[in-house]
Parts: C-alpha cells; sequence; structure tokens
C-alpha cells in the first residue's frame, strides 16, 4: 500500500491537469521515495514509464526504442528501433493516449545524459519547436542532485528555463512516517523515527505488526537483512575514500559538532581537508551545517562557525550502534548487542529526535493558525547569557530546543523538550525563562513545554494562571488537535 506524499502527488496531478506542454523534473536523495511516487501518480493514466540504466548510448536508445513502439505509435509499423534520440524523442506526440495527456517518465535521467552530453540539446530543441505546444508532459526525474542541481538546471544547460515545474523530494516528515505503524504508542512512533526518519526504503523494513525492539533486531542488527548494509552500499555508491567519511560521520553521530571537534576525532590533522569531506556530505544531505535560529547570513559563511549534524535518523542510529558492534554483530550477537549496547541507551539517543517532532508540531499549528503570532524563522536556539550566582553576574553557554521569533521580533516562542522518565517540572520551566528572557526583556514571551512524560502539579498549576505557558504532552506531539 502506497502511503503519504499527497502533496507531491496534487503537484503532479495539478500540472498533468495544466493546459500545453509541461516539463517537470522531479529530483532528490536515494530511497527518498521518488520512483514509487511516480509509479502512484501514473496509476489510471495511460503512460510510457522508462528507467534509465547505466548502460552505454547505442544501447539505452535502443532500450527506450522498444518502450515508445510497444505503445503501438505509427512508426511501430515500419521500424523495430529508432535511428537517433531526436527522432525517438519526436515520437511522443504519437502516442495514442486519445483524449489524454502524453505522459513520459524518465527515471534515472542522468544515466541517460551520462554517455550522451547531447541528450539535453536534443530535448531542449524539440521543446522549443515542439513540443511545448503539444499535449504532453515529460517528467525528468533523477537521484543525483548535483547533476541536477548543478548542471541540468544550471544557466549553461540547454534545459535552463524550459522547465515547468520543479519539485525536489525530500525525507517524509514525522506525520507521514507514523502513518507506517498507525498501531504503535505515541512513545514507540517517536523512537522509531529516531531510527529511520522519513525515508520510506528504511520505514518500509519494519513490520507494522511487531514491537519495535523485535524490529531493530530482526531488520537492523541481523546480518543479511536489508538495512544492515545499507549504509556502507549507499556510501560506497556515491563517494570514494569511504573510510575517512566512515570515521566522519561516526565522529558526528557520536556527538562532535564543530568543525575541530570532528577533526580531532576523525583523526584529520587538517581542518581545511576535513571541511571538504563535510561539504561533501552536506551535498548528499547525509549532514547538514545547522546555526543558531538569529545567526546573521555573514557570520554564516564563517566556516568556523555552525554545528554539524546528521539530517539522516537511520545514518545516526546505524553509526553510533551497528558501525560501532559490527564484529559482535558479524558473529551473530544480535541479542547481545541489543541488550547491552542499544537497549539501555535507545531512549536517551530519541531525543535529539523529538526537539525535530516538536519543531514539526509547531509548523503544524502555524499552518493551521493556532500559534499565539505567525513566527517567521524557527529553529535551535544557542548563545551565551547572564546569570546570578551568590550576587554576581556569571556569563554562560547556553542553548533552547526551539525557538520562533515574529518578523518584526517582538514576539518569541521559547520551546524546551524533555524526553525522559519524568515529568517536567516547575524548576526546569524557569530555568528555560532565564535562558532567553534577560536578552529580550521588552518582547512578549510564550512558552511550549513539551514532555514525554507529563508535568509537576505547580506547573500544570502555573500554566492555568499564564495564558503564554502552553503544556504539550506526547499524545497531544504524535496527533496534533487542530
Amino acid at each position: 500500500m502506497f502511503i503519504g506524499r499527497k502533496q507531491e502527488l496534487q503537484f503532479l496531478e495539478d500540472k498533468y491537469k495544466s493546459k500545453g506542454g509541461q516539463l517537470v523534473v522531479l529530483y532528490g536523495r536515494r530511497r527518498v521515495g521518488k520512483t514509487e511516487t511516480l509509479r502512484e501518480f501514473c496509476k489510471g493514466k495511460p503512460h510510457v514509464f522508462y528507467s534509465c540504466r547505466e548502460i552505454s548510448d547505442k544501447i539505452q536508445l535502443r532500450s527506450f526504442s522498444e518502450k515508445l513502439l510497444h505503445e503501438k505509435i505509427p512508426a511501430s509499423n515500419y521500424i523495430t528501433e529508432f535511428a537517433d534520440w531526436d527522432s525517438a524523442f519526436k515520437s511522443i506526440i504519437d502516442l495514442p493516449y486519445k483524449a489524454a495527456k502524453r505522459l513520459l517518465v524518465i527515471d534515472e535521467f542522468s544515466y541517460m545524459c551520462k554517455y550522451n552530453e547531447s541528450i539535453p540539446s536534443i530535448l531542449q530543441a524539440l521543446w522549443d519547436e515542439l513540443l511545448k505546444d503539444e499535449n504532453v508532459m515529460i517528467v525528468l526525474c533523477g537521484s543525483s542532485m548535483s547533476f541536477i542541481e548543478k548542471e541540468l538546471l544550471a544557466e549553461k544547460n540547454p534545459l535552463y528555463g524550459r522547465a515547468t515545474g520543479i519539485y525536489k523530494m525530500e525525507a517524509m516528515n514525522f506525520y507521514e512516517a507514523t502513518l507506517f505503524f498507525p498501531k504503535y504508542s505515541a512513545r514507540d512512533k517517536i523512537i522509531a523515527y529516531s531510527i529511520l526518519g522519513g525515508v520510506p526504503h528504511y520505514l518500509r523494513q519494519f513490520d507494522p505488526a511487531l514491537s519495535l525492539d523485535e524490529n531493530i533486531k530482526r531488520n537492523i542488527l541481523t546480518k543479511g537483512c536489508a538495512l544492515y548494509s545499507e549504509v556502507e552500499f549507499l556510501l560506497r555508491q556515491e563517494l570514494r575514500e569511504t573510510l575517512l567519511y566512515n570515521s566522519i560521520i561516526e565522529s558526528v553521530a557520536l556527538g562532535a559538532t564543530k568543525l575541530n571537534d570532528i577533526s580531532q576525532k576523525s583523526l584529520i590533522d587538517d581542518t581545511s581537508k576535513t571541511s571538504v569531506y563535510l561539504k561533501n556530505l552536506i551535498e548528499l544531505e547525509i549532514i547538514e551545517r545547522e546555526f543558531s535560529v538569529d545567526e546573521g547570513i555573514k557570520n554564516q559563511g564563517n566556516r568556523n562557525r555552525g554545528l554539524y549534524r546528521l539530517t539522516d535518523n537511520f545514518f545516526r542510529f546505524w553509526y553510533a550502534f551497528v558501525f560501532t558492534n559490527f564484529s559482535d554483530l558479524e558473529g551473530g550477537d544480535v541479542k547481545g548487542v541489543f541488550d547491552y549496547a542499544i537497549k539501555p541507551k535507545l531512549h536517551e539517543f530519541a531525543s535529539l529526535a523529538f526537539e525535530t517532532v516538536c519543531r514539526e508540531y509547531v509548523k503544524e499549528l502555524q499552518k493551521a493558525g493556532c500559534l499565539p503570532f505567525r513566527y517567521k524563522r524557527m529553529g535551535r536556539w544557542w548563545g551565551k547569557t547572564t546569570v546570578r550566582r551568590n550576587d554576581k553576574k556569571e556569563i554562560q553557554e547556553t542553548e533552547i530546543d526551539l525557538l520562533a521569533i515574529s518578523e518584526d521580533a517582538s514576539k518569541y516562542l521559547v520551546g524546551e523538550c524533555k524526553f525522559k522518565g519524568k515529568q517536567f517540572d516547575y524548576g526546569e520551566y524557569l530555568d528555560t525563562v532565564a535562558k532567553f528572557q534577560p536578552q529580550k526583556a521588552d518582547a512578549e514571551m510564550f512558552y511550549y513545554l513539551f514532555s514525554e512524560s507529563g508535568f509537576a502539579k505547580n506547573l500544570v498549576a502555573e500554566a492555568k494562571k499564564n495564558t503564554n505557558i502552553k503544556l504539550v504532552d506526547i499524545e497531544e506531539i504524535v496527533c496534533p488537535q487542530k
């Protein structure tokens, strides 16, 4: 059963129903579900779906010809293969789809261009002269983001400016991901998301009828299962020097967030070299460089600023628990690794993803118009704050899990996220207030406190008196009551 992707399917449907020719580029990282989404979109529509392979140009043309000629276009009465790409693409208008758009999907388009760099030029010429005015829709799909962004969509490329729609597919958000596990508890949905993230291929590996613990053991830790070697497979496909990349990703997964720390833990002497490797991982959307939500654009250009984090939850889990216990897992000690290395740390591991889930919850409230103000920026905040101890002022570094700022910076939503086995207490609320209020004494502050295990009675009483405090429990976070 196909799950989620309503926004992507609606985008494609709107293009399909639009008048005139449509040239759509759909792209995103591997495993994010592009092909499945396109196949779902094509259901019930006459179409040609061609998946490119890494083969020579001549064989690619022959394979593409077979697909088109199989549709009983007029040329199929005379030839078994098109002589060139120009005539092959031109035949799209001959597809015998009465009263329907002539729909062609080319999956992994970069493979088609790899051994024939003239294909974008051929397609551009045909589009300008013929196809843009015909009732056709061509979807070019790709996983090589550098090819799509730096070549196909770049100003120097012949197809620049021709696309009538460009859509970059991202991993599913938390609320779409939970649809894979409808019977899990709210807590287990968050932990499952902290392990698998929003990549459909990963989510499908878990059996929703099995417990979370059993799924981890069977479908991640057991040698031979799809997720056991998934990370290594993807890295070898995309990168060389995988030993160095392994060291860098592992150091980030285990808590190194600054450039110098990552270099030291990866045993790379030159931080400029580490910076290059990190840049490559950012392009692959494995790692992101995160800035405090109030950081200016100028400061973001400084390579020593910002924190590095893994964007892919599964990569973070794999490097934290599988990579570090690989010898034992190769020997089949699945139960031992789970019981002693994973189970005691899993709850704490999920706390970082819980912050992401809380931010998604706030986004949902904004879309529903249920926040006290409309924010312009939202993210994590870190910086220095002044505290008073023993009648002396001290400056200390602190951070806020979630900070949303109105456009005129007159209103702030301060969020604190507690994913732990005890209640959010009143003292923790006071700590949250102290973190940020001194800097913004003149602003109106709203406090959203998120808790896995409920709230202390005195905090509940305070929230009843102060309407600027909102207490959000785990059930509300997972299933927002808009």
